[in-house]
C-alpha cells in the first residue's frame, strides 16, 4: 500500500488504503459501554481500557501501510498519535501527517488525500 488515511473520532476509525487508481475502506468501531452512573451529562462514558483496545485494533489494521495520514474532526487523531508513540514506535514513524477535517464523504476524503499526495510530491 502506498498510503493509508485514517479518519478517526472517538466512535470509529475509517481506514482508506489509497492507490493512484482507487481506494478501499474498512471501519474499526470503538468499544463503547453505557454506564449506570454517568460522570458527565449525556449518560455514557468509555471504559478506561476501551480507547487502548480501539487504538490497538486501528494499529493492527494499518500493519501493511508504508505511510499514514491521520485526519479527523477533533482530538482522537492526536490521542492515536500519542498511543502510537508510546506503544508502537514503528507505526508512529510511518505517520506522515496529521490534519483536521470535519466529516467528509468518501469521495471528498479520497480527493483530499490525492491533493495531499500531490503537494507532498511537488
Amino acid at each position: 500500500m502506498i498510503l493509508a488515511t485514517v479518519w478517526i473520532d472517538k466512535k470509529q476509525a475509517r481506514i482508506f488504503h489509497v492507490r493512484p487508481e482507487n481506494f478501499d475502506e474498512s471501519t474499526v468501531k470503538a468499544p463503547h459501554r453505557e454506564v449506570q452512573h454517568p460522570t458527565r451529562e449525556g449518560g455514557d462514558k468509555n471504559h478506561p481500557q476501551d480507547e487502548q483496545h480501539f487504538f490497538r485494533d486501528v494499529a493492527h489494521a494499518l500493519a501493511d501501510a508504508r505511510e499514514i495520514l491521520l485526519v479527523g474532526p477533533s482530538t482522537a487523531k492526536f490521542h492515536f498519535l500519542k498511543y502510537a508513540d508510546k506503544h508502537d514506535h514503528a507505526l508512529a514513524t510511518r505517520i506522515v501527517g496529521v490534519e483536521t477535517i470535519d466529516h467528509p464523504t468518501d469521495r471528498q476524503l479520497a480527493a483530499y488525500v490525492r491533493r495531499y499526495l500531490a503537494t507532498r510530491s511537488a
